[in-house]
């Protein structure tokens, strides 16, 4: 790699290690060309993220983003410093553009918020904002059958679900709410019950039908670690693992998300990451 290359890929681990969390645990037993191309695509959505989170967050600025998306993938490289790694790794692992553009469409849609109505409305945000980064890392990953990318998707919307149930809470105190408008008037809960934090057996069930569904697809999309390269099969084994353990300890709390905010303490993603290790 050229030394302007080898900087943006450091840069861009440097934004991983530092806020990937969930994800950061699972690159690292990957091939040291596939954990680089993985922090870059990691880079590049959480600049997006930010730019759509940030004081002074606006429409114009992912508009800007994208215009500099496209310059990069055609050779100007010199607007951010993670667009040399991230051209590179979009080039070389084959990533459709289509993928990035519903990417920064995705966060686009939180600047001007509208519940979803339905659950098509919710797969459709899920789709934008995590099916299709399910999609570009089976890229990275690699892979040879077309059902491949089906299942990849299916196990970004459940890695997106369980991020919804999970902060149910606190997506409620900053005026948004992810559940379906239709749902939440067929259970009888209201958004102010969620930012007085008011439980009930309506609200468990509600959440526990749209848990169902997350389950399902973590279910469909199991098979894709058999599918994807075998030198990506441990790190995609600990990606899914680590989120799904999340899940189980959502469902097994009998989806209690007002009052407490699951997560997976750091030894427990070190024990999946050393048993994806001894797997690879």
């Amino acid at each position: 790699m050229t030394p302007d290359l080898t900087a943006s890929y450091d840069c861009c681990v440097q934004i991983a290690r530092a806020r990937a969390k969930n994800f950061y645990y699972s690159f690292l037993v990957l091939p040291k060309p596939k954990r680089l191309a993985m922090c870059a695509v990691y880079a590049f959505m959480r600049e997006c993220d930010d730019l759509s989170d940030e004081q002074g967050a606006s429409r114009a600025a992912l508009e800007a983003w994208r215009a500099d998306l496209d310059r990069a993938l055609d050779g100007d490289l010199s607007v951010h410093p993670i667009w040399p790694a991230f051209a590179d790794t979009v080039h070389r692992f084959h990533i459709p553009r289509a993928y990035l553009y519903d990417m920064i469409e995705g966060v686009s849609s939180d600047l001007s918020f509208n519940q979803p109505a339905n659950f098509e409305d919710l797969y459709r945000y899920c789709y934008r904002v995590a099916g299709v980064v399910g999609l570009t890392i089976t890229h990275i990953f690699g892979f040879s059958h077309a059902r491949a990318l089906e299942m990849a998707e299916k196990c970004g919307i459940a890695f997106q679900l369980t991020n919804i149930l999970r902060d149910v809470a606190e997506d409620a105190d900053l005026g948004r709410t992810y559940l379906p408008a239709d749902m939440m008037r067929q259970y009888k809960v209201s958004i102010e019950d969620l930012k007085k934090g008011a439980v009930s057996a309506s609200l468990h069930t509600l959440l526990a039908e749209l848990g169902r569904r997350a389950r399902d697809y973590y279910q469909f999309s199991r098979p894709l670690i058999d599918l994807v390269d075998r030198d990506s099969r441990s790190s995609l084994w600990a990606l899914i693992e680590i989120y799904h353990r999340l899940f189980g300890r959502i469902e097994a709390s009998n989806f209690e998300v007002l009052h407490h905010r699951h997560r997976l303490p750091t030894w427990e993603k070190l024990t999946i990451l050393a048993s994806a290790a001894i797997r690879g």
